[in-house]
């Protein structure tokens, strides 16, 4: 099959299938200089209109996986599993809003009632009255980018927020009822010490949240701090003291009770990211919004970017016919043409079975659980050996992959070399 080879997204504790929803947030107080997301500084006039068009569009693939039945009206409804507000700054939305684009989700979508609602939160826009109303809005689980606890660090990133405002904000969101809470933390800065890093992690688990994102500094194409790179006014980040710096962060937080279940995710026990996870297991997933990415029904596609552009294409799509799109919630290919008919699609790529086995390797291996054998003899139809044969010998070999409980993952040095690791499979794909 094409990307009928595609399973049906694993069920969540409880038992039901589904997708993960992925929410486009791109409005931001300022663009931090690091960042090369679709997110734009100085349009918050925007966001009634694009509350609009999100919602509908939501709406029209509700009705469309539905098979053309009209959203809310019964079980006929695509199971979706998550719901993600990703940016951007979703908490520059109102909670009314908020609450507003859920409904349309809970309308649209047959979504169960303890579904993952995740929120992403700047700490230098939280009030307890804005927290106590995206809580009541439905959201349970807030991600907070922190990036550091140290301020001169923070205003070299471009942050708006300082450390007080930090440590005020988690209390806050304590305070309004969020029991699930993610920081998100970045090292690998350019001068900065291992020293540091260990105290902003010291700081972050003084806190004590249930999950923890720690990411290497990028340096990216076309970012403010791309330029000062290729102008010499700031030196890349040395990779040696990187590696230092995550083999720390694993020591750390395993000392802290914190499960290392992605390569660069942390979580206390039974709290690792379940929308995430549906990334990292390479299963269906729906963006909707500006720039919004989705992998579904053997296509990988994204809806324009710049979010006006968006709002005026989601109402030219409004007097257009909707196809019946059920069969692709149970693996079934979509046509190019009938996507299209949905949403602001932009670009479209074809997934052929050999890049969605590629795909299936890197994503699985940067899980602690790895990848199980017979779930990938299931979904493709051929057996690990067969597919990768050379290259698991050879990777087994260098002492980057390992055996464990039946299942193949990455050795600890293989975490390191993760990417060494990650394109020996997506060069086979492409063979």
């Amino acid at each position: 099959m094409h990307a009928a080879t595609e399973r049906r997204a694993e069920a969540e504790p409880g038992g039901a299938p589904g997708i993960g929803l992925y929410l486009h947030i791109p409005f931001c107080e300022k663009k931090c200089h690091y960042c090369d997301f679709n997110t734009y500084a100085g349009m918050d006039a925007l966001i009634p209109r694009y509350v609009e068009a999100l919602i509908a569009e939501v709406t029209r693939w509700g009705v469309a996986l539905a098979g053309g039945q009209l959203p809310g009206t019964g079980p006929e409804r695509a199971p979706a599993r998550t719901v993600f507000f990703g940016g951007g700054t979703p908490s520059l939305l109102t909670p009314e809003q908020v609450a507003a684009i859920l409904s349309a989700c809970r309308r649209a979508f047959l979504l169960a009632e303890d579904a993952e609602v995740s929120l992403e939160a700047n700490p230098g826009t939280l009030s307890v009255d804005l927290l106590r109303g995206f809580r009541e809005a439905g959201v349970n689980r807030l991600s907070m980018g922190v990036q550091s606890f140290h301020d001169d660090e923070l205003r070299w990133l471009g942050r708006i927020h300082s450390v007080a405002e930090v440590l005020a904000s988690f209390e806050r969101a304590r305070a309004a009822g969020f029991a699930n809470i993610n920081l998100d933390l970045i090292y690998g800065l350019p001068r900065q010490s291992l020293d540091r890093w260990q105290e902003s992690l010291r700081r972050a688990l003084a806190l004590r949240p249930e999950h923890l994102s720690c990411y290497a500094l990028t340096v990216e194409e076309g970012t403010p701090l791309g330029r000062w790179v290729d102008q010499g006014r700031v030196p890349l980040p040395d990779p040696d003291l990187a590696a230092d710096m995550y083999l720390a962060t694993e020591e750390g937080l395993a000392a802290a009770g914190y499960e290392h279940y992605e390569i660069s995710n942390w979580a206390l026990p039974d709290r690792a990211c379940r929308h995430n996870l549906i990334y990292w297991r390479n299963t269906p997933f729906l963006g909707c919004g500006a720039g919004a990415h989705s992998y579904l029904g053997g296509w990988r596609f994204a809806d324009i970017r710049l979010p006006n552009h968006y709002i005026r294409a989601v109402a030219c799509l409004a007097e257009t016919a909707l196809p019946d799109l059920s069969l692709a919630v149970q693996g079934e290919p979509l046509a190019e043409e009938a996507l299209r008919r949905v949403a602001p699609v932009a670009m479209v790529e074809p997934i052929p079975p050999a890049v969605a086995r590629g795909e299936t390797m890197m994503l699985n291996l940067r899980l602690a659980e790895g990848v199980d054998p017979a779930d990938f003899a299931r979904r493709f139809g051929c057996t690990l050996e067969e597919t990768y044969g050379p290259v698991l010998a050879e990777l087994e070999g260098y002492g980057l992959l390992e055996w464990h409980e039946g299942r193949l993952r990455l050795s600890g040095r293989g975490r390191l070399l993760s990417n060494e690791v990650f394109v020996r499979f997506l060069e086979r794909s492409q063979a």
